[in-house]
């Protein structure tokens, strides 16, 4: 539990606003999808890495490029191809001649934000090489560590329709994701206005940072110090427990998976200019931070259902059947 008194309600409101002009900016790049870009922002804060579900063609590699510029972060891209080797993206030890001794390379892990495109696409090999950047925030190679920038945050995209030549993330990478999103398709009145954006060219190209050098990571320390009552911890490690015990899961939430949902409530609780969580904060992201990680049984999922909408429903399901805390 966290001491109320170390996040006033006025560093709340200055933290909403500072979020509100990276909403703003990356709103000029991503049009009409300001919740989801709120959401990709609350998982920044929180500390977490962010898997995006969609179709191709929909913005998810945008938004995590426009995320990581209004930031101010540095950014990476990893294109994941059956070809692509761990050493790619962690990096290698690289003998150098002039001075007789292996010296480290760094590979394209090495950024704020590290945007992997079609993560499914590549060996669980290659997969596997990024258990340890998206848990400890390191990379090792040939016994030494190398600490990766602070913060750091993973964004992987893959498509759920096409899934010829890929690999289906194994269930501790999916473990490693905050939350998972999708953009979903923009109304008329925002693809009316990308038309017009984009058409004069790439809006991201004037897209500047507009939080100062070190502001994410002020941003992520209050949002570790906004209060969670006794009330809220026993509300999530109920709604948690209680995926396990769903007659239609076979792996239920990880005790990981309390601890994120936790640090996401905070940090969306941050977003709206609140020093404290409530109830509401816990059950709007429930279903984001949890349907990823749940493996149903066969038997408890309709053919006509997809796996990603019974785990959806699993989780409304386990929110509508426990009981709100008082305050």
């Amino acid at each position: 539990m966290t001491d109320r008194s170390t996040l006033d309600a006025r560093t709340a409101e200055e933290v909403r606003a500072a979020a509100d002009r990276v909403v703003a900016a990356v709103s000029t790049v991503i049009d009409g999808k300001d919740d989801v870009i709120r959401s990709a922002l609350a998982v920044m804060m929180a500390g977490g890495h962010l898997l995006i579900e969609d179709v191709p063609g929909v913005g998810k590699t945008m938004l995590a490029k426009a995320l990581a510029r209004a930031t101010g972060g540095t950014i990476s891209r990893i294109q994941f191809t059956p070809d692509l080797l761990p050493s790619d993206v962690t990096g290698v030890s690289v003998f150098d001649q002039a001075v007789a001794r292996f010296e480290f390379k760094p590979g394209a892990v090495f950024a704020n934000v590290v945007i992997g495109d079609e993560i499914n696409r590549a060996s669980p090999k290659t997969q596997a090489a990024l258990l340890e950047c998206m848990e400890e925030a390191q990379v090792t190679v040939d016994g030494a560590s190398w600490p990766l920038p602070d913060p750091f945050m993973v964004v992987a995209t893959q498509n759920p329709v096409d899934m010829e030549g890929t690999y289906v993330l194994p269930e501790a990478q999916r473990d490693r994701f905050m939350a998972r999103i999708s953009m979903g398709y923009p109304d008329e009145a925002a693809e009316r206005a990308m038309l017009r954006s984009h058409d004069r060219g790439d809006p991201i190209d004037d897209l500047e940072a507009v939080l100062p050098p070190g502001g994410l990571a002020g941003l992520a320390e209050a949002a570790r110090r906004v209060f969670v009552s006794p009330a809220v911890e026993t509300y999530v490690l109920r709604i948690v427990g209680a995926t396990r015990r769903h007659q239609e899961v076979r792996l239920g939430a990880s005790p990981r998976a309390s601890l994120q949902l936790l640090r996401a409530a905070k940090a969306s609780a941050l977003l709206d200019g609140r020093d404290f969580v409530l109830p509401d904060d816990v059950q709007a992201l429930a279903g984001t931070v949890l349907a990823h990680r749940l493996v149903l049984r066969r038997t408890g999922v309709d053919a006509r259902e997809t796996q990603a909408a019974a785990a959806q429903r699993v989780v409304e399901q386990v929110v509508s059947a426990t009981q709100v805390p008082l305050q």
